[in-house]
């Protein structure tokens, strides 16, 4: 099993599966923001051992269950149990970040000649600003095919929120893959010149839940 993303975050496992039941996805009520807006949570399936659940609370990847090398299942992605969890604060677990995901140097750019603003958490702007996309309730949409299950989820970000010009059109789907893959494909439009630099910001321990540290993890990127 490997973990693509167009956002430079991958990870591989070997994993040993069996069976032919087709990837599936389904939906349930997570809970309500305090503001009163429903957030659901998508459970994604392979079909082949392999399953991810995705909130549209930030569009966050709240856990990632493989089966291991015995074909115990075990959970790979750090996570919160429950949306509360979440909304008590977290440093990202599995979401979506954007407008700009990493700093941006004492909360300013250039852009055309005009300087922009972006709100700073200490001394810079760091992950979109004070309500990045990360908290930010997605609009989804689950479709199936042969060889796949794909959740889409779409964000449009005002021009002026967070600082950032420009109306943003964000769809960011997850895939995953009857060949043990996850990918996480990102696409956005803008109306003006603005910046964006969008990735998932998960967490893994290949051990799963409750073996301990990564300290002894090894992990190679060809980049």
């Amino acid at each position: 099993m490997y973990l693509r993303s167009i956002a430079c975050l991958f990870c591989f496992l070997t994993l040993v599966v069996s069976g032919k039941a087709a990837p599936r996805g389904s939906a349930q009520p997570w809970g309500t923001l305090p503001d009163g807006t429903e957030v659901q949570l998508y459970t994604l399936s392979s079909g082949q051992g392999m399953q991810a659940t995705v909130t549209t609370y930030g569009g966050i990847l709240v856990d990632l269950v493989v089966p291991d090398r015995e074909g115990k299942p075990v959970d790979v992605n750090l996570g919160k149990a429950d949306l509360a969890g979440y909304l008590a604060g977290h440093p990202g677990f599995g979401a979506i970040i954007g407008r700009y995901a990493n700093r941006i140097a004492a909360g300013k750019f250039q852009l055309d000649g005009k300087e922009c603003l972006i709100p700073k958490k200490g001394k810079h702007a760091i992950h979109g600003g004070l309500q990045g996309f990360d908290k930010k309730v997605w609009e989804a949409g689950l479709e199936t095919a042969a060889d796949k299950v794909m959740l889409h989820l779409t964000y449009t970000s005002a021009d002026g929120e967070e600082g950032f010009p420009g109306k943003l059109q964000v769809s960011v789907t997850y895939i995953l893959t009857a060949d043990h893959a996850l990918d996480i494909a990102y696409t956005a439009s803008t109306d003006r010149p603005t910046v964006v630099n969008l990735t998932n910001h998960s967490y893994f321990n290949l051990g799963g839940e409750g073996s301990g540290d990564v300290l002894g993890h090894e992990l190679t990127l060809y980049a």
